[in-house]
């Protein structure tokens, strides 16, 4: 059964963070989805301040943040060489400095309990490259060393810290692309929300105690 607590899904109100946020509701959480705009509570991640109120409303409505979700993201596509730092810094920004942001901000509710779970939603990108996402394939790798180094550090305390990686998904973010991609998937089908979302479940329950640090594919065997 889940803690006396709550969990938050950041870029929660659609896609793989709608789904998310729907089974750790199954799984009995009380549920905050955080979104700049149309969530239950409102902030830019890439904000630390934004982040810390919050976080501040959610606790107080809910109890102390056990399980944080770093979903939130977005893409500016386009070739290295034509890339403006504008776009590299701002993709960056939300998917990386976001995740960080929210996970400093949750981790002292969970040291006080001495139990939490972190999921970082990263993505196949991390570790196969795509042409025309080098600012997404770099805060999608990111994550993926913050994730290994929260649960280093972490390890002792109750806490663990995973990261899944989705591969051809269908959803909103990502409707311009996968017709031309879904043939390269060895399942031969793109993935759902759903499909992320049952792992991101897995790693927040009791059962995945020992389980710290890992990635965790769901790509139908797209990075195999």
């Amino acid at each position: 059964m889940p803690r006396e607590g709550c969990a938050v899904v950041t870029g929660g109100t659609r896609g793989i963070g709608a789904a998310v946020a729907a089974r750790l509701r199954a799984d009995g959480w009380p549920v905050a989805t955080l979104a700049r705009s149309g969530g239950d509570v409102q902030a830019d991640v890439a904000d630390p301040a934004a982040v810390s109120a919050a976080f501040d409303a959610v606790e107080e409505r809910h109890g102390p943040v056990l399980v944080l979700v770093n979903n939130a993201g977005q893409r500016r596509d386009g070739l290295a060489i034509r890339m403006p730092a504008a776009d590299w810094q701002a993709v960056l920004d939300v998917n990386l400095g976001g995740a960080f942001h929210c996970t400093q901000r949750a981790l002292s509710g969970m040291l006080k309990a001495r139990w939490g779970r972190i999921v970082n939603v990263s993505s196949v990108v991390a570790v196969h490259a795509n042409p025309g996402q080098a600012n997404y394939a770099a805060s999608k790798a990111g994550l993926l060393a913050l994730t290994r180094t929260i649960a280093r550090e972490m390890g002792r305390k109750g806490i663990t810290c995973n990261a899944v990686t989705p591969g051809i998904v269908e959803t909103d973010m990502t409707r311009d692309v996968v017709d031309d991609l879904v043939g390269l998937v060895p399942a031969g089908r793109a993935g759902t929300p759903e499909d992320v979302a049952a792992a991101v479940g897995f790693l927040c329950s009791e059962e995945a105690a020992y389980v710290n640090g890992a990635t965790l594919a769901v790509d139908g065997a797209l990075a195999a």
